[in-house]
């Protein structure tokens, strides 16, 4: 019942800027909270961003100052707005939306979902 859509990922150079797009689409009746998720080949995927229906951001650490989330809610759409990328930033960048989707002509909540994109590569090398 729902899809997650990401964009934005690339080949940047130190110091550059990338910003990813994520927008979920599908029977939503509701996007409860979004976030960003990074892995690199042999590690587990990790936390970057994540932000709530009334907008409480989260961060990892390594990423503080320099990446900003952000949500569109009307266009059902996350932001991570990357700054001053580093090579050790380099990774498949994941979007993970959750909430409660509805079901045929109803619209009230019928159940809950917790689902990934596809991924997108970020590349950060000169």
């Amino acid at each position: 019942q729902v899809q997650l859509e990401e964009s934005g990922g690339g080949l940047v150079q130190p110091g550059g800027s990338l910003r990813l797009s994520c927008t979920v689409s599908g029977r939503i009746f509701s996007i409860d909270r979004m976030g960003w998720y990074r892995q690199v080949p042999g590690k587990q995927r990790e936390l970057v961003a994540s932000i709530t229906v009334d907008g409480s951001e989260d961060y990892a650490d390594s990423v503080k100052g320099r990446f900003t989330i952000s949500r569109d809610d009307a266009k059902k759409t996350t932001y991570l707005q990357m700054n001053s990328l580093k090579p050790e930033d380099t990774a498949v960048y994941y979007c993970k939306a959750g909430g409660t989707y509805f079901e045929g002509t109803y619209y009230y909540p019928a159940g809950t979902y917790d689902d990934w994109g596809q991924g997108t590569q970020v590349t950060v090398s000169s």
